[in-house]
């Protein structure tokens, strides 16, 4: 029998993920990285566009161009894509709450290239469910961002049928702590909801359901244990073929095909011996490609050095070149699916698929996914899940090379250059964005700018399709921050759950007994009760996950912990301490903008008579940054490499003794 293909695969659409500093330097990025054989673009934005604010506003302040680019309006989506030809492109846009405006600046790019509207090709994530679970940049609360969802979808699928409206993203699920069987059942709740959402609104005839969920696309994480992931993509093709078919009466095989976008684990990538983040990178993109039948459609890869900071464009190069080898090099392509018919694969994905029917089910038993997200479900098994992973690591059960296991090594080559290692974003960058939104503003028609935010408003408070009105902001010159501050006062913010109260403590152990005698112990010597620990999360950084293993951590250690959520200011956070009284105030930064954050709310406690209180950060901070911190008056800086928590929460108990004098 002929083993060979009859001609070979065309390989994924190939990614890097960009953006940073301004739309003019990321369009020159952008550029290099096509003439470097990268087939799509991806883009990164800032956490000011990701939430819906303008780089002049408060909580914007030490977040502008440091995750990705900062898009406030027309201007500077003409700048981000300019001398690209958008009818050609196959853009992804990481963007959710904020995803039909960043929709509507493209379509409106597009469209004054000359670029017809039905021919635009790309994605716009677009999963709200996940931001509230894990990455945290929500705006609105679940019902009218599901609607910004629906509405979003049904205008693509009358409009630019081309266009991937939404990207049910299990990828950010992984990282908050999910399992395979989790992360399944969790992403196919999410897809149920919308689906549902889009049926119900009755702006979709029923029997165009199909071209609703062929194009709907899912962005996955593929970590190391790349047998289990490759297993774990064959239960998602499974179970979405199954679940189109009987919900949706889908009836056409390629409708129903399950087509998903891929990052391998950024989060499991390590600060200590980062060389070894280079094998994790390629095992895990082994995942998502190995098997034919449920291979990723679109792979983008990230940088050996992102547990450091921001890659350079040689980095991102390294990484585009490794799938260019797999691709072009190898015989990968040339063969059919290599597992069909394996009884080991198949026991695994029927296992997987088993599992992931029980969460679905589990799911919508309770009322779906949103009422999962609003009851603290969702979030409360995340929180578990992680800390139950965390709990391997530390005890060793988990190997991770260089971290807590084959930890002696020689000096490398590749960080040599210390903070030249990673990209380096300029502080003028802020003050030119800002500069520039405030003459953005200042050339409009303030009229036309009035009226068409008087009409979303109106619009927003009706059950009208918002996509017209908000392409008519566009072209009128509205700004990220109005658009979404229009939307705020209709719909309101939201505060997700913390999922803190439901997590399971941490099994008994020698250390952790010691530690929480320890903690015990000082509370004595203070007179007080307890020891009280604020976690804070100062600015837009949403990324929550290890705050929470902190704050989980603490409680069992003994401490009593003060943990309000994400996206708080610094004056919030001080405020909380005074209120609270606290012993100590641990601050995590994932951003990059710890040296604006960390002395603001430094500065608010000398104001608040409060100096005595010490403080501790984590995050991702470069040693000279640290340095700066330490100087600044932060009593520890803690960083990836620091992966054991209960000794972390000894240190803290000997912060609190040393900033009490206590010997």
């Amino acid at each position: 029998m002929e083993s060979r293909l009859p001609e070979r695969d065309r390989p994924w659409v190939m990614r890097t993920y960009a953006g940073h500093s301004s739309a003019a330097a990321t369009n020159a990025l952008f550029r290099r990285n096509l003439t470097k054989g990268q087939t799509g673009l991806s883009v990164a934005f800032d956490l000011p566009t990701q939430t819906g604010y303008d780089p002049d506003h408060e909580l914007a302040a030490g977040e502008v161009g440091r995750v990705g680019v900062p898009v406030a309006h027309l201007g500077d989506a003409r700048a981000l894509f300019d001398g690209i030809p958008l009818a050609e492109a196959n853009t992804s846009m990481t963007i959710n709450a904020t995803a039909m405006w960043l929709l509507a600046l493209y379509v409106v790019a597009a469209d004054e290239q000359g670029a017809p509207t039905h021919a635009l090709a790309g994605t716009t994530q677009n999963d709200i469910v996940k931001e509230y679970l894990s990455r945290g940049t929500y705006i609105f609360p679940p019902a009218p961002s599901l609607r910004l969802t629906t509405d979003t979808i049904a205008w693509t699928v009358a409009n630019a049928p081309k266009w991937n409206p939404v990207n049910i993203c299990s990828y950010h699920l992984q990282e908050a702590g999910a399992t395979p069987v989790q992360e399944v059942g969790f992403a196919l709740a999410t897809a149920v909801a919308v689906l549902d959402a889009v049926r119900d609104s009755g702006q979709v005839p029923p029997e165009r359901m199909g071209d609703v969920v062929q194009r709907v696309s899912f962005f996955v994480n593929a970590g190391v244990r790349f047998v289990e992931e490759m297993a774990k993509m064959r239960a998602f093709a499974r179970l979405w073929d199954d679940l189109t078919r009987d919900r949706y009466g889908v009836t056409d095989a390629k409708q129903r095909r399950f087509r998903y976008g891929v990052q391998v684990n950024s989060l499991g990538l390590t600060e200590a011996q980062p060389e070894n983040n280079i094998q994790r990178i390629v095992l895990e993109m082994l995942g998502v490609t190995l098997s034919r039948g449920a291979r990723a459609r679109a792979v983008q890869l990230p940088a050996w050095n992102e547990a450091l900071g921001l890659p350079r464009p040689w980095d991102q190069q390294w990484s585009l070149r490794m799938q260019q080898v797999l691709a072009f090099e190898s015989d990968l392509l040339e063969y059919p699916d290599l597992f069909d018919g394996s009884r080991v694969v198949e026991g695994l994905v029927d296992s997987i698929v088993d599992g992931a029917r029980v969460e679905l089910d589990k799911i919508l038993d309770l009322g779906g996914v949103v009422a999962a997200v609003e009851t603290g479900y969702l979030k409360s098994a995340l929180v578990a899940s992680l800390a139950e992973r965390r709990r391997r690591l530390e005890e060793g059960t988990d190997v991770v090379v260089g971290v807590n296991r084959f930890t002696e090594t020689e000096p490398s080559p590749l960080t040599a250059s210390g903070a030249e290692a990673i990209e380096q974003v300029d502080p003028a960058v802020e003050r030119s964005a800002a500069d520039a939104v405030r003459a953005w503003r200042a050339g409009r028609d303030r009229s036309a700018v009035d009226n068409a935010l008087t009409l979303l408003k109106e619009q927003a408070a009706g059950s009208e399709n918002l996509m017209p009105v908000t392409l008519d902001c566009v072209r009128a010159g509205v700004t990220t921050g109005e658009w979404a501050g229009a939307l705020r006062e209709v719909f309101g913010e939201y505060r997700a759950p913390t999922g803190l109260s439901a997590a399971g403590a941490l099994r008994e152990d020698a250390s952790l007994s010691s530690v929480r005698e320890r903690v015990s112990r000082t509370a004595r010597d203070l007179g007080t009760g307890r020891l009280r620990l604020l976690v804070g999360k100062p600015g837009l950084d949403g990324h929550s996950n290890g705050a929470e293993q902190i704050a989980v951590r603490a409680r069992d250690a003994g401490f009593e912990v003060v943990y309000q959520g994400i996206r708080l200011t610094p004056g919030q956070i001080v405020a909380a301490a005074v209120e609270e009284d606290v012993d100590l105030v641990g601050l995590s930064v994932l951003s990059g903008s710890h040296l604006n954050a960390v002395p603001a709310v430094l500065d608010g406690l000398r104001a608040a008579g409060r100096a005595d209180l010490p403080v501790v950060v984590g995050g991702i901070i470069p040693p000279a940054d640290a340095a700066k911190l330490r100087d600044a008056g932060v009593a520890r800086v803690f960083t990836p490499k620091d992966f054991a928590l209960t000794g972390i929460m000894d240190e803290l108990v000997t912060v609190v003794r040393e900033a009490n004098g206590l010997s």
